[in-house]
């Protein structure tokens, strides 16, 4: 399975379709655009192709930041694999690219956030070693 890194305005759109049917809130035409201004930040898209190579059958966006209560971490922003593209182990290639990536770099901890009804992603990520550390609070102003 060969994970690549978008980091090009090109890659990026290869991406679009998977991030868009995962965030439907973005903005197709200024996609890119905010991609490339989030990679300035420290955001990185890595993605796995589909099997005809024409777009990215699954993806996983994440950044590098420190916090005072946990030190350097590896946040996981989106992570996203096409239903027909599921059980065929993308979603765990790409968590296993970012927990070896957090080796590699000396970080002791990958955090990720999901939906409440998320099931079948909560049994992947408990398989793979993640767990239940606290509950995410947000505010909508």
């Amino acid at each position: 399975m060969h994970i690549q890194i978008a980091e090009t305005r090109e890659e990026i759109e290869f991406c679009k379709r998977a991030l868009t049917e995962f965030r439907p809130n973005l903005n197709p035409d200024d996609l890119a655009e905010q991609v490339l201004r989030m990679r300035a930040e420290g955001f990185q898209l890595i993605y796995i192709a589909n099997e005809k190579n024409s777009e990215a059958a699954a993806i996983a966006g994440f950044r590098i930041f420190e916090m005072l209560r946990t030190g350097s971490i590896i946040y996981i922003d989106d992570l996203f694999t096409f239903k027909e593209n599921r059980g065929k182990g993308y979603a765990g290639a790409l968590l296993d690219y970012i927990a070896q990536l957090a080796k590699k770099s000396n970080i002791k901890t990958v955090h990720l956030d999901s939906g409440f009804d998320l099931h079948p992603a909560h049994r992947l990520y408990l398989k793979s070693g993640y767990f239940l550390a606290c509950h995410h609070f947000a505010k909508t102003i």
